[in-house]
């Protein structure tokens, strides 16, 4: 009986309950658009979690479809009776983890990911260093060359062929660690650099500061942050994302500041969600739910601050592919558009269906790549309607999916896309 009570308190049984099968999920689900099959609903998935609580079926008989969900919690934002499907999707997938059964070469691979990579700096930056020579040295033209690259384990070949141009070592060792206001201080904010983001997109975590500090911004980066701990918690690893979660917490403790800025939706979410992760720990949930009180898109702080002018013109249309992370789990809709329509171009052009997922999901696009495509082709459909010349998007997942979909659509020669901060900064961005 205890063992029964542990499972459904794990998957968030009586949660299931609150869903009243109404079918609002299906027409904002990407997989139940793409694979057509109830089971890759958020109401099919939802009724099979809850059949495993009552020991109606196995824990395998849940794998797939709990691994083929993309987590963009579109579903949450349609519902009408406030299902929390986030909070079923990751007990279910803890539940999974802890049943599977694996090899040791799985474990080990898993440990060096999960365990050493994400949250070690030093093998961020190393990452970044490989990178920066791969390119700089010659060797990406001469794999892209000789088609070397296409033998790449998971797909990873399609990927390093959209990969930003990276600092050098040098320019990386260099950043401070405090960056004062430019002009009359407003607020002093806490940067979290991420992990992937400052591995891959370290100019955008460079332009990030440098419009928080135009703004009226002054900038910490505390040196013991870690990884957020998103991927480990949308792989099941619940334990070890809260030991990230403790990390960081402790890490923005020791400093004074008004707010903790990322400008990465999917990092965001789980920040902000801090507080919901340690929800009845007597230890941690104070202290985690003033962490996530605090957590703000760079967007929000942007507009709030109202601090910035833009002085020259990008040449181009503009559209926005807005992180699901950023718009259903953050609520961060208006703030974006709000900057792009103060840069000066030639136009704004909404695209049909915008809010959908584009497939990036993390590491979803890599590890169910076939799927993944499917749903970009799909949102790239609606981007070539807007006749549009500049894809911008808010976190780095999308940022290397759109650039992915406009290769696959051979549009490199007319489209392109960009993270919002470094639009605003191309577009000119000044202190007012």
């Amino acid at each position: 009986m205890k063992a029964a009570a542990g499972l459904q308190s794990k998957l968030h049984y009586d949660e299931t309950f609150n869903c009243v099968q109404c079918g609002y999920c299906l027409p904002v689900c990407p997989t139940y658009e793409t694979m057509k099959s109830e089971v890759h609903s958020p109401r099919g998935r939802i009724n099979l979690v809850k059949m495993l609580a009552e020991d109606k079926i196995k824990a395998e008989d849940l794998r797939e479809p709990i691994e083929k969900c993309l987590g963009c919690r579109a579903c949450e934002t349609a519902c009408p009776t406030s299902v929390q499907y986030g909070k079923i999707l990751e007990g279910a997938k803890e539940v999974l983890e802890n049943a599977e059964q694996k090899s040791i070469t799985q474990k080990l691979s898993e440990s060096l990911i999960f365990d050493q990579m994400f949250p070690s700096k030093r093998w961020m930056n190393t990452i970044g260093y490989l990178s920066w020579l791969y390119q700089k040295s010659g060797m990406q033209k001469m794999a892209q060359r000789t088609g070397i690259t296409q033998f790449a384990p998971l797909h990873l070949g399609k990927f390093e062929s959209v990969l930003p141009d990276l600092p050098s070592p040098a320019e990386r060792k260099n950043r401070a660690r405090l960056f004062k206001a430019i002009g009359s201080r407003k607020v002093t904010v806490g940067f979290i650099t991420g992990c992937v983001m400052d591995a891959i997109f370290y100019e955008t975590n460079r332009n990030t500061i440098d419009l928080l500090t135009k703004a009226g911004a002054a900038v910490l980066i505390p040196v013991n942050q870690t990884c957020c701990g998103a991927l480990h918690a949308h792989a099941g690893k619940i334990a070890d994302a809260k030991l990230l979660a403790k990390r960081n917490i402790e890490a923005f403790e020791k400093e004074k500041t008004d707010y903790i800025v990322n400008n990465a939706g999917g990092c965001g979410a789980t920040l902000l969600e801090y507080g919901e992760l340690f929800k009845g720990d007597i230890e941690w949930e104070r202290s985690a739910q003033a962490f996530s009180n605090k957590v703000r898109d760079i967007s929000q702080v942007l507009s709030e601050l109202d601090g910035l002018s833009f002085t020259k013109e990008v040449n181009g249309t503009i559209t926005f592919q807005p992180s699901c992370h950023m718009i259903n789990v953050q609520k961060v809709k208006n703030e974006p558009l709000s900057l792009l329509k103060q840069v000066k171009s030639k136009g704004y052009r909404e695209m049909n269906d915008k809010e959908r997922c584009c497939g990036s999901a993390g590491i979803y696009n890599i590890v169910n790549y076939e799927d993944s495509m499917e749903i970009l082709d799909s949102k790239m459909k609606n981007v070539k309607e807007t006749n549009t010349s500049i894809i911008v998007t808010a976190n780095p997942g999308c940022l290397l999916q759109m650039k992915l979909g406009i290769q696959r659509e051979g549009l490199e020669k007319s489209v392109r896309a960009v993270h919002l901060v470094d639009l605003l900064v191309e577009a000119g961005a000044v202190s007012k």
